[in-house]
Protein backbone atom coordinates (compact mmCIF):
# COMPACT_ATOMS: atom_id res chain seq x y z
CA UNK A 1 0.00 0.00 0.00
CA UNK A 2 1.33 3.43 -0.88
CA UNK A 3 2.11 5.68 2.07
CA UNK A 4 3.35 9.16 1.34
CA UNK A 5 3.50 12.53 3.05
CA UNK A 6 3.99 15.63 0.93
CA UNK A 7 5.69 18.77 2.15
CA UNK A 8 3.74 21.98 2.53
CA UNK A 9 4.44 24.64 -0.15
CA UNK A 10 6.64 26.56 2.31
CA UNK A 11 8.72 23.53 3.22
CA UNK A 12 8.91 22.48 -0.41
CA UNK A 13 10.31 25.88 -1.35
CA UNK A 14 12.86 25.61 1.45
CA UNK A 15 13.89 22.12 0.34
CA UNK A 16 14.34 23.27 -3.24
CA UNK A 17 16.44 26.23 -2.17
CA UNK A 18 18.71 24.24 0.13
CA UNK A 19 18.97 21.08 -1.99
CA UNK A 20 17.97 21.59 -5.63
CA UNK A 21 18.15 17.88 -6.44
CA UNK A 22 15.70 16.87 -3.69
CA UNK A 23 12.08 17.47 -4.60
CA UNK A 24 10.85 17.03 -1.03
CA UNK A 25 8.51 14.07 -1.40
CA UNK A 26 9.08 11.89 1.66
CA UNK A 27 8.35 8.20 1.76
CA UNK A 28 7.46 6.42 4.97
CA UNK A 29 7.07 2.76 5.69
CA UNK A 30 7.78 0.06 8.25
CA UNK A 31 10.92 1.10 10.10
CA UNK A 32 11.57 3.68 7.42
CA UNK A 33 10.70 7.22 8.49
CA UNK A 34 12.62 10.17 7.08
CA UNK A 35 13.47 13.54 8.61
CA UNK A 36 10.83 15.92 7.14
CA UNK A 37 13.57 18.24 5.86
CA UNK A 38 15.03 15.43 3.81
CA UNK A 39 18.32 15.52 5.72
CA UNK A 40 19.72 13.99 8.87
CA UNK A 41 19.56 16.50 11.71
CA UNK A 42 23.08 17.33 12.92
CA UNK A 43 23.83 20.98 13.54
CA UNK A 44 27.57 20.26 13.71
CA UNK A 45 27.67 19.39 9.99
CA UNK A 46 26.83 21.92 7.25
CA UNK A 47 23.51 21.03 5.63
CA UNK A 48 25.03 20.52 2.18
CA UNK A 49 27.41 17.91 3.67
CA UNK A 50 24.82 16.03 5.70
CA UNK A 51 23.62 12.63 4.58
CA UNK A 52 20.27 12.64 2.80
CA UNK A 53 17.81 10.93 5.13
CA UNK A 54 16.59 7.43 4.29
CA UNK A 55 13.15 7.59 2.76
CA UNK A 56 13.77 10.81 0.85
CA UNK A 57 12.59 10.80 -2.76
CA UNK A 58 15.09 12.34 -5.18
CA UNK A 59 14.05 13.51 -8.63
CA UNK A 60 16.66 15.51 -10.54
CA UNK A 61 14.59 16.57 -13.55
CA UNK A 62 11.01 16.18 -14.77
CA UNK A 63 11.86 13.15 -16.90
CA UNK A 64 14.33 11.66 -14.39
CA UNK A 65 13.36 8.56 -12.40
CA UNK A 66 12.24 8.95 -8.81
CA UNK A 67 14.95 7.60 -6.53
CA UNK A 68 14.37 6.34 -2.98
CA UNK A 69 17.23 6.86 -0.51
CA UNK A 70 17.89 3.63 1.38
CA UNK A 71 19.59 3.43 4.79
CA UNK A 72 22.97 1.90 5.44
CA UNK A 73 22.85 -1.61 6.83
CA UNK A 74 24.03 -5.18 6.57
CA UNK A 75 22.23 -8.29 5.39
CA UNK A 76 22.76 -11.92 4.48
CA UNK A 77 23.02 -12.18 0.71
CA UNK A 78 22.05 -15.32 -1.15
CA UNK A 79 20.27 -18.50 -0.12
CA UNK A 80 20.93 -20.34 3.14
CA UNK A 81 22.53 -23.80 3.09
CA UNK A 82 20.25 -26.58 1.93
CA UNK A 83 18.23 -27.98 4.84
CA UNK A 84 18.85 -31.49 6.03
CA UNK A 85 16.42 -33.75 4.25
CA UNK A 86 15.50 -37.34 5.02
CA UNK A 87 15.83 -39.19 1.68
CA UNK A 88 13.07 -41.58 2.78
CA UNK A 89 10.63 -38.73 3.43
CA UNK A 90 8.14 -37.49 0.85
CA UNK A 91 8.46 -33.94 2.14
CA UNK A 92 10.41 -31.52 -0.02
CA UNK A 93 13.03 -29.23 1.52
CA UNK A 94 11.38 -26.00 2.63
CA UNK A 95 14.23 -23.78 1.41
CA UNK A 96 14.92 -23.58 -2.30
CA UNK A 97 18.21 -22.20 -3.52
CA UNK A 98 20.44 -22.73 -6.52
CA UNK A 99 24.19 -23.36 -6.15
CA UNK A 100 24.97 -19.96 -7.70
CA UNK A 101 23.08 -18.31 -4.80
CA UNK A 102 25.59 -19.71 -2.30
CA UNK A 103 27.45 -19.42 -0.03
CA UNK A 104 25.20 -17.08 1.87
CA UNK A 105 27.35 -14.25 3.20
CA UNK A 106 27.02 -11.01 5.12
CA UNK A 107 27.36 -7.74 3.19
CA UNK A 108 27.62 -4.20 4.53
CA UNK A 109 25.77 -1.61 2.43
CA UNK A 110 26.29 2.15 2.51
CA UNK A 111 23.31 4.44 2.03
CA UNK A 112 22.41 4.84 -1.65
CA UNK A 113 19.45 5.78 -3.78
CA UNK A 114 17.66 3.35 -6.07
CA UNK A 115 14.80 3.71 -8.53
CA UNK A 116 11.36 3.59 -7.01
CA UNK A 117 10.24 2.03 -10.29
CA UNK A 118 11.87 0.29 -13.22
CA UNK A 119 12.96 2.82 -15.86
CA UNK A 120 10.03 3.48 -18.17
CA UNK A 121 9.84 3.87 -21.91
CA UNK A 122 8.98 7.55 -21.50
CA UNK A 123 12.14 8.12 -19.46
CA UNK A 124 14.29 6.18 -21.92
CA UNK A 125 12.91 8.14 -24.88
CA UNK A 126 13.55 11.48 -23.13
CA UNK A 127 17.26 10.64 -22.89
CA UNK A 128 17.92 8.44 -25.93
CA UNK A 129 15.33 9.65 -28.45
CA UNK A 130 14.17 6.12 -29.29
CA UNK A 131 12.07 3.33 -27.83
CA UNK A 132 13.33 -0.21 -28.48
CA UNK A 133 10.58 -1.92 -26.47
CA UNK A 134 8.51 -4.71 -27.97
CA UNK A 135 5.42 -3.94 -25.86
CA UNK A 136 4.97 -0.19 -26.28
CA UNK A 137 3.56 2.04 -23.56
CA UNK A 138 4.57 5.33 -21.93
CA UNK A 139 4.77 4.00 -18.36
CA UNK A 140 5.61 0.43 -19.20
CA UNK A 141 9.17 -0.59 -18.30
CA UNK A 142 11.61 -0.13 -21.14
CA UNK A 143 12.79 -3.52 -22.42
CA UNK A 144 14.87 -4.94 -25.22
CA UNK A 145 17.79 -2.96 -23.81
CA UNK A 146 21.20 -4.53 -23.33
CA UNK A 147 23.66 -3.89 -20.52
CA UNK A 148 25.77 -1.99 -23.05
CA UNK A 149 22.78 0.15 -24.13
CA UNK A 150 22.15 1.08 -20.51
CA UNK A 151 25.72 2.32 -20.07
CA UNK A 152 25.09 4.77 -22.93
CA UNK A 153 21.81 5.85 -21.33
CA UNK A 154 23.58 6.44 -18.01
CA UNK A 155 26.34 8.50 -19.64
CA UNK A 156 23.79 10.78 -21.29
CA UNK A 157 21.66 11.09 -18.15
CA UNK A 158 24.72 12.02 -16.09
CA UNK A 159 25.69 14.66 -18.64
CA UNK A 160 22.16 16.05 -18.47
CA UNK A 161 21.87 16.13 -14.68
CA UNK A 162 25.44 16.45 -13.44
CA UNK A 163 24.78 13.46 -11.17
CA UNK A 164 26.39 10.02 -11.00
CA UNK A 165 23.66 7.57 -11.92
CA UNK A 166 24.70 3.96 -12.37
CA UNK A 167 23.37 0.44 -12.24
CA UNK A 168 23.10 -0.95 -8.71
CA UNK A 169 25.58 -3.59 -7.67
CA UNK A 170 24.13 -7.05 -7.30
CA UNK A 171 24.47 -6.75 -3.50
CA UNK A 172 22.71 -3.37 -3.47
CA UNK A 173 19.93 -4.79 -5.61
CA UNK A 174 19.31 -7.72 -3.26
CA UNK A 175 19.52 -5.48 -0.19
CA UNK A 176 16.89 -3.21 -1.78
CA UNK A 177 14.71 -6.15 -2.80
CA UNK A 178 14.78 -7.82 0.62
CA UNK A 179 14.03 -4.57 2.48
CA UNK A 180 15.04 -6.13 5.77
CA UNK A 181 13.53 -9.57 5.15
CA UNK A 182 15.16 -12.99 5.03
CA UNK A 183 12.26 -14.71 3.29
CA UNK A 184 11.86 -16.04 -0.25
CA UNK A 185 10.18 -12.82 -1.43
CA UNK A 186 10.11 -9.41 0.21
CA UNK A 187 6.54 -9.96 1.40
CA UNK A 188 7.34 -13.30 3.06
CA UNK A 189 7.23 -16.99 2.14
CA UNK A 190 3.56 -17.16 1.13
CA UNK A 191 3.54 -17.79 -2.61
CA UNK A 192 -0.23 -17.19 -2.75
CA UNK A 193 0.38 -13.49 -1.98
CA UNK A 194 2.99 -12.96 -4.69
CA UNK A 195 0.38 -11.67 -7.13
CA UNK A 196 -0.23 -8.68 -4.86
CA UNK A 197 3.36 -7.54 -5.42
CA UNK A 198 4.50 -8.85 -8.80
CA UNK A 199 3.65 -9.38 -12.44
CA UNK A 200 4.68 -12.91 -13.38
CA UNK A 201 3.58 -15.86 -15.49
CA UNK A 202 0.31 -16.39 -13.61
CA UNK A 203 -1.10 -12.87 -13.81
CA UNK A 204 0.77 -10.79 -16.42
CA UNK A 205 -1.33 -11.59 -19.47
CA UNK A 206 1.93 -12.58 -21.24
CA UNK A 207 3.30 -9.04 -21.42
CA UNK A 208 4.86 -6.25 -19.37
CA UNK A 209 2.56 -4.10 -17.26
CA UNK A 210 2.64 -0.44 -16.18
CA UNK A 211 5.04 0.21 -13.33
CA UNK A 212 3.74 0.93 -9.84
CA UNK A 213 0.40 -0.89 -10.03
CA UNK A 214 1.27 -3.59 -7.49
CA UNK A 215 2.13 -3.20 -3.82
CA UNK A 216 5.64 -1.96 -2.94
CA UNK A 217 8.06 -3.67 -0.60
CA UNK A 218 8.92 -2.19 2.81
CA UNK A 219 11.44 0.19 1.21
CA UNK A 220 8.72 1.59 -1.07
CA UNK A 221 10.08 -0.04 -4.24
CA UNK A 222 7.63 -1.24 -6.87
CA UNK A 223 7.97 -4.23 -9.22
CA UNK A 224 11.19 -5.35 -7.55
CA UNK A 225 9.87 -8.85 -8.23
CA UNK A 226 8.71 -9.57 -11.78
CA UNK A 227 7.68 -7.42 -14.77
CA UNK A 228 11.20 -7.33 -16.30
CA UNK A 229 14.53 -8.81 -15.32
CA UNK A 230 16.78 -5.99 -14.12
CA UNK A 231 20.40 -5.65 -15.21
CA UNK A 232 22.92 -4.93 -12.44
CA UNK A 233 26.53 -3.80 -12.73
CA UNK A 234 28.26 -7.06 -11.78
CA UNK A 235 29.76 -9.60 -14.09
CA UNK A 236 28.81 -13.24 -13.62
CA UNK A 237 30.41 -15.54 -11.05
CA UNK A 238 29.30 -19.13 -10.61
CA UNK A 239 29.11 -18.79 -6.81
CA UNK A 240 29.55 -16.13 -4.13
CA UNK A 241 32.88 -17.54 -2.97
CA UNK A 242 35.20 -14.53 -2.38
CA UNK A 243 32.41 -12.05 -3.21
CA UNK A 244 32.92 -8.47 -1.94
CA UNK A 245 31.56 -7.83 1.54
CA UNK A 246 31.24 -4.06 1.11
CA UNK A 247 28.35 -3.99 -1.36
CA UNK A 248 30.49 -2.94 -4.33
CA UNK A 249 29.97 -4.38 -7.80
CA UNK A 250 31.99 -7.56 -8.40
CA UNK A 251 33.69 -6.91 -11.73
CA UNK A 252 36.94 -8.87 -11.39
CA UNK A 253 37.66 -12.58 -11.84
CA UNK A 254 34.56 -12.97 -14.00
CA UNK A 255 33.49 -16.42 -15.15
CA UNK A 256 32.91 -15.09 -18.67
CA UNK A 257 31.98 -11.89 -20.47
CA UNK A 258 28.49 -12.02 -19.00
CA UNK A 259 26.45 -9.73 -16.74
CA UNK A 260 23.89 -10.42 -14.03
CA UNK A 261 20.14 -9.75 -14.02
CA UNK A 262 17.86 -9.96 -11.00
CA UNK A 263 14.19 -10.06 -10.05
CA UNK A 264 12.45 -12.26 -12.59
CA UNK A 265 9.97 -11.14 -15.23
CA UNK A 266 6.41 -11.38 -16.48
CA UNK A 267 6.92 -14.80 -18.11
CA UNK A 268 8.76 -16.52 -15.25
CA UNK A 269 7.43 -18.42 -12.25
CA UNK A 270 7.61 -17.67 -8.52
CA UNK A 271 10.97 -19.40 -7.92
CA UNK A 272 12.69 -17.04 -10.35
CA UNK A 273 11.18 -14.01 -8.61
CA UNK A 274 12.77 -14.82 -5.24
CA UNK A 275 14.99 -12.14 -3.71
CA UNK A 276 18.03 -14.43 -4.07
CA UNK A 277 17.36 -15.59 -7.64
CA UNK A 278 19.98 -14.74 -10.30
CA UNK A 279 20.10 -14.76 -14.10
CA UNK A 280 22.95 -14.19 -16.56
CA UNK A 281 23.28 -13.00 -20.15
CA UNK A 282 25.77 -11.46 -22.54
CA UNK A 283 26.02 -7.66 -22.06
CA UNK A 284 25.31 -6.87 -25.70
CA UNK A 285 22.12 -8.92 -25.97
CA UNK A 286 18.65 -7.38 -25.99
CA UNK A 287 15.55 -9.27 -25.00
CA UNK A 288 11.91 -8.34 -24.41
CA UNK A 289 12.14 -9.37 -20.75
CA UNK A 290 15.28 -7.34 -19.93
CA UNK A 291 15.01 -3.89 -18.31
CA UNK A 292 16.58 -2.07 -15.36
CA UNK A 293 16.30 0.40 -12.51
CA UNK A 294 18.94 2.96 -11.64
CA UNK A 295 21.02 3.69 -8.55
CA UNK A 296 23.09 6.65 -7.47
CA UNK A 297 24.80 8.11 -4.43
CA UNK A 298 22.36 10.57 -2.77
Amino acid sequence: MKSFARLSPALLALALLTAPSVWGQILTGKGFTADPTGYRSDDSVPRQQQEVAPGTIIKDCPECPEMVVLPSGSFLMGSPPDPEHDPFSNEKPKVIGEPDEKPQHRVQIQSFAIGKYEVTQEQWFAVMGNNPSANKGRILPVEQVSWDDIQQFITKLNQKTGQKYRLPSEAEWEYAARAGTTTEWSHGNDESKLGNYAWYDKNSGSKTQAVGHKLPNAFGLFDIHGNVWEWVQDCWHETYAEAPADGSAWITGCSANQRVLRGGSWNYGPANLRSASRFVYMPGNRYFIFGFRLARTP
